[in-house]
């Protein structure tokens, strides 16, 4: 028995989602997009609230009191970086919760700068994008020029 090939052509999203295929003359951001965009981002903020999960259990049976001073501060570099990678997820997961509110008030999918909308494939790319490639740019290129 041969195992079935995925077509080429059968592109996936996020998380295994399928991309939102647009009717002809639909509303943008409508009921139906913003409950594809939500449950993208439910369900990424699942898997990063299943990662905090992993890491405390993981610390915990790692954590031990090595003799050897270069063991003990490997151990404590590898807690540092683990630490700061779920600090970053955490800032995330804080960034999910606003996306949703935003859907939740309808806001979600326009622009924070100019009020244009960001476009379906962009979101899908960042569901948590608040500004559209022309604005974020444009933010580029300003951080650029300050720093």
């Amino acid at each position: 028995m041969t195992a079935k090939k995925k077509p080429q052509n059968d592109l996936t999203g996020p998380f295994g989602f399928q991309p939102y295929k647009e009717k002809k003359g639909e509303e943008y951001m409508n009921e139906a997009q913003e409950a594809h965009f939500k449950s993208i981002l439910a369900a990424w903020k699942k898997e990063l609230m299943e990662e905090v999960d992993r890491t405390v259990l993981h610390m915990k049976d790692e954590a031990a009191n090595f003799p050897d001073p270069n063991d003990r501060a490997t151990q404590e570099s590898e807690f540092s970086l683990e630490l700061r990678t779920r600090d970053r997820e955490r800032k995330l997961i804080k960034k999910i919760d606003e996306t949703l509110n935003l859907i939740d008030s309808h806001d979600y999918g326009f622009c924070e700068a100019c009020g244009v909308e960001i476009g379906i494939r962009r979101l899908e790319a960042r569901p948590t994008a608040s500004l559209c490639i022309d604005c974020k740019t444009l933010d580029e290129i300003r951080e650029k020029q300050m720093s």
